[in-house]
């Protein structure tokens, strides 16, 4: 058992910096032409499209690893058992992450096929286009701030649960 905890946590670990990776770079590419005005449509969301996949494949990975770390760790007392610090930060964390599941499953299957339709209009109707794109970068600017704080609250989630351990 001690070897399958070993490469949980091994697995948790490198998910876990292939997904905050990914939401960095996303973050950072983003904010400067989230600031100008200037999302170019099919840049942008090739960009996005190309990080999906590992960020996705990293919170699934993340999921499985950290229901063997929960499970096996002394201060878990059963499900929804909320009787200390180290509970409740565990249900924040949960909490958290399903919000963020939440919000890239949105993007990838709403806002994202939704920037693609409106590029496609940009020929026929340009001007409605444009105003539907700058509508959707807005509501991704809110979405992205949303996963940052989500990730925010895991990364401290995870910090408070660890330091029970320790203290």
């Amino acid at each position: 058992m001690f070897w399958i905890i070993v490469f949980s946590y091994w697995i948790h670990l490198i998910s876990t910096v292939v997904w905050f990776g990914a939401l960095l770079v996303i973050v950072l590419a983003s904010w400067p032409a989230f600031r100008q005005g200037a999302l170019a449509g099919n840049d942008w969301l090739a960009v996005q499209k190309k990080l999906l996949p590992w960020a996705n494949l990293s919170l699934v990975l993340l999921l499985i690893t950290g229901f063997v770390q929960m499970t096996n760790d002394p201060n878990y007392n059963g499900f929804l058992a909320i009787d200390g610090v180290w509970a409740w930060a565990m249900l924040i964390k949960h909490i958290a992450f399903a919000l963020l599941v939440g919000v890239m499953a949105y993007m990838q299957f709403g806002l994202f096929p939704a920037f693609e339709r409106a590029e496609m209009l940009r020929e026929k109707r340009p001007s409605l286009a444009q105003a539907e794109q700058e509508k959707l970068a807005r509501q991704e600017k809110r979405l992205l701030w949303v996963n940052i704080i989500c990730a925010a609250v895991i990364l401290f989630s995870t910090a408070v649960a660890t330091a029970v351990g320790v203290a």
